[in-house]
């Protein structure tokens, strides 16, 4: 008995000491993890936890926040975080993920609603990737939330290589594309954003690439505020985006990243945008190198610095602590800056617990879903413009007996993905999709039969004679971003990226011409291509033409979808094809006289908003009620159910002389099936007909002014190419 009760008072002694180890060590870890600095008190708000890092900061700890590449500062628990990430049309230069239509082909959609699902898929997939990649602490460039997207300069040349990464010509439409792409990428949490958006590049910009980084834009209040500016505003009042970006180049005189015209006076006090402002890489340094509006580096900082910019894309931020010791900036100014853009970071979630963040969630299972996948073949779907469509050659029947495919961009990858991409798994060439949706039975044969850009080295031709054989041919054309892109990206441009001229390459005329010589089958032409192509020669020899633009992953089912009959072509162009360069203004004049379809006088190939159906449209009944709200009667006349963009456009009673010759206010996407009737409404206001006048002001103007709905700009040239005929009314404000 006694001896038990010795050995059960050392077993209650043993787990006595053991409960007091383990409550020992759990206090030690609940001290652990008990938050270490004021910042990472996540019942404090932003700005409390803000103050509170930048008081604990050193200058040079400051200063190292304040590029684009920021170091870990250990001492304080901050891990390095790099800034620069791309996310045009899918995240890019990150490994896996869905590669959606190039942003010019995104606006050729016409759909604002269809862009900010596309946005939420992108910003879904970052998340995911952001959240793997902390994990395998991968923090390096492209793998961050700041997205510099979307690119909303207006394309006003179809010359400039980087007009693929705009959503047009149009301030209106890319206002409403772009508003929906930042709302998409952003999310909608009340505390943390999903990801960053960043309009860019601000302002007035938009070649030639190969001057970027030296000339000045000159340009009327008019034209700022009627075209160029327009589509940041909305971005920044309404989307309320995070980020904007300023462009390389001076614009009236002064360099957009320090421009207090541009930065202070009508980003921070006018429209009151509250973000952050970032350089474009490099462009900081141009001040100095190229604009030659400062002498130093340490004056080029406080330029910008002065001025708004709070994170230089380069280095030149590296000599901030000189440029304080010189008196040219004060220490209270670099906190002002710093803290700007910390708030981007904070809002992201960075500095709080993972798991806090609703977004920490999203697993890497979204990264080039099925779902993404079909979202992007839809958006790829609503972006292919019918151009031409003699004696209804398309669609194409699936049993047709025989099908031969030529052109060099059939086959090829690179036609489906622009420029600023990200990599796929899996990608579905215009070739594979062709082959794919036809009959077993049908024999389809495939040949390049000409280069992409250059004459053929071997003059054997072996195809064209196949071709002309088969019941159809369908010739692949057109370029890719090895012709067209940013300054160092088109490795076969002559021109830095930019375009001399706007026409095929010769070698694919001459062949497309030789294909058709003495051939009754139908030829079908599939054109790829961020810009307007400009080929009257071949508009007159092709039985149907389709712009398909550079439309990503799923590009090749799409195509075929839309060659096949599957989905009915919907997709409208979002800038004015010329039929030539020559119908063009000088390339580096920024007025816009002459240029887009607002102020060309001249007949186009193809006028802006054009694209034909399968089926046929009519409208009637446009009523503008005392409200200025619009109602239209439209009706499918046709077979085929088929989508419709419907286009509003005014005259005011200055067009053609002070005002645009058309202007667009609205458009709606809208599904119609065959034999169906839907009324439409447009809501408008007063201030819908307002024109900019001569000062930059927005003014009513006094007479009679034209209100137009159709299914394209309401041109002679749009009727004489099928457009369905539109409707107007007249009235006075």
């Amino acid at each position: 008995m006694k001896n038990n009760s010795t050995s059960l008072s050392k077993v209650l002694l043993f787990t006595t000491i053991l409960t007091a180890n383990c409550l020992f060590a759990q206090s030690k870890t609940e001290k652990q993890t008990v938050k270490k600095f004021k910042w990472e008190n996540t019942t404090l708000s932003y700005s409390e936890r803000i103050d509170a890092l930048v008081n604990a900061m050193t200058l040079e700890e400051k200063v190292s926040q304040m590029l684009d590449v920021c170091p870990a500062i250990p001492r304080l628990g901050i891990p390095e975080y790099n800034w620069w990430n791309e996310a045009l049309h899918g995240v890019a230069r990150n490994g896996r993920a869905t590669v959606f239509p190039q942003a010019i082909g995104l606006g050729a959609t016409f759909d604002d609603e269809l862009i900010q699902r596309v946005a939420n898929a992108i910003s879904d997939e970052a998340r995911a990737k952001y959240n793997e990649a902390i994990k395998i602490d991968n923090r390096s460039r492209y793998a961050g939330l700041t997205f510099w997207s979307p690119n909303v300069n207006i394309f006003r040349d179809p010359r400039w290589g980087r007009g693929q990464e705009t959503y047009g010509e149009d301030p209106y439409l890319t206002s409403r594309i772009g508003v929906a792409f930042v709302k998409g990428l952003q999310g909608n949490d009340p505390k943390y954003m999903k990801a960053a958006a960043c309009a860019k590049h601000y302002a007035v910009h938009s070649g030639p690439e190969e001057f970027r980084h030296e000339f000045n834009a000159v340009v009327s209040k008019k034209d700022l505020f009627e075209t160029y500016l327009p589509a940041f505003k909305a971005l920044v009042q309404e989307a309320k985006v995070e980020g904007v970006m300023g462009a390389y180049n001076r614009t009236l005189g002064e360099a957009c990243s320090g421009s207090p015209y541009l930065l202070q006076e009508i980003l921070r006090k006018d429209w009151g945008f509250k973000g952050y402002i970032v350089s474009d890489c490099g462009a900081i340094e141009d001040f100095h190198r190229f604009h030659k509006i400062t002498k130093t580096p340490e004056e080029s900082a406080a330029l910008a610095l002065i001025n708004g910019t709070n994170i230089n894309c380069g280095n030149v931020y590296k000599v901030l602590k000189n440029a304080l010791n010189q008196g040219l900036i004060t220490q209270e100014l670099i906190d002002i800056r710093l803290k700007e853009s910390l708030a981007t970071r904070f809002k992201l979630g960075m500095f709080d617990p993972i798991g806090m963040n609703p977004y920490d969630n999203i697993k890497a299972t979204v990264v080039d879903s099925e779902a993404h996948r079909k979202l992007a073949r839809e958006a790829a779907q609503k972006s292919i413009v019918l151009l031409k469509n003699s004696n209804n050659v398309l669609p194409i029947k699936k049993d047709t007996r025989t099908v031969y495919v030529v052109g060099p961009n059939a086959s090829s990858e690179e036609v489906l993905l622009g420029n600023y991409y990200g990599v796929t798994s899996s990608t579905q060439t215009i070739l594979d999709g062709i082959v794919g949706k036809v009959s077993a039975g049908t024999s389809i044969n495939y040949k390049s039969g000409v280069l992409p850009f250059t004459k053929n080295n071997n003059p054997i031709d072996w195809s064209t004679g196949e071709a002309k054989s088969a019941d159809v041919c369908i010739a692949v054309m057109g370029i890719s971003g090895l012709l067209e892109g940013e300054e160092g990206e088109a490795i076969a441009s002559d021109d830095k990226g930019d375009k001399k001229t706007l026409s095929l390459p010769q070698n694919q005329i001459d062949y497309l011409k030789k294909l058709k010589k003495g051939s009754k089958k139908p030829l079908v032409l599939v054109l790829t291509g961020g810009s307007p192509i400009a080929i009257p020669e071949i508009h007159e020899i092709a039985d149907a033409i389709l712009f398909v633009w550079y439309p990503g992953e799923e590009g090749g089912n799409a195509v075929a979808d839309i060659l096949f009959g599957d989905v009915a072509p919907s997709g409208k162009l979002p800038i004015t094809f010329p039929k030539s360069e020559s119908q063009l203004p000088a390339f580096d004049d920024y007025n816009m006289a002459g240029r887009t379809y607002k102020y060309m006088t001249q007949e186009p190939l193809y006028p802006f908003g054009f694209g034909l159906s399968y089926t046929t449209f009519e409208y009637k009944n446009l009523k503008l009620n005392k409200d200025y709200s619009v109602t239209v009667d439209i009706t499918n006349t046709g077979k085929t159910d088929s989508e419709e963009v419907i286009q509003l456009y005014i005259s005011s009673p200055l067009a053609g002389k002070e005002d645009p010759i058309y202007d667009l206010k609205s458009f709606k996407r809208e599904l119609l099936k065959a034999g169906e009737t839907k009324q439409l409404t447009f809501d408008l206001n007063k201030a819908s007909f307002n024109q900019i006048n001569k000062d930059g002001k927005s003014v009513p103007r006094k007479g009679v002014y034209t209100l137009y709905l159709g299914s394209s700009l309401p041109s002679q040239r749009s009727l004489d190419l099928g457009a369905t005929n539109y409707t107007k009314i007249n009235f006075k404000l």
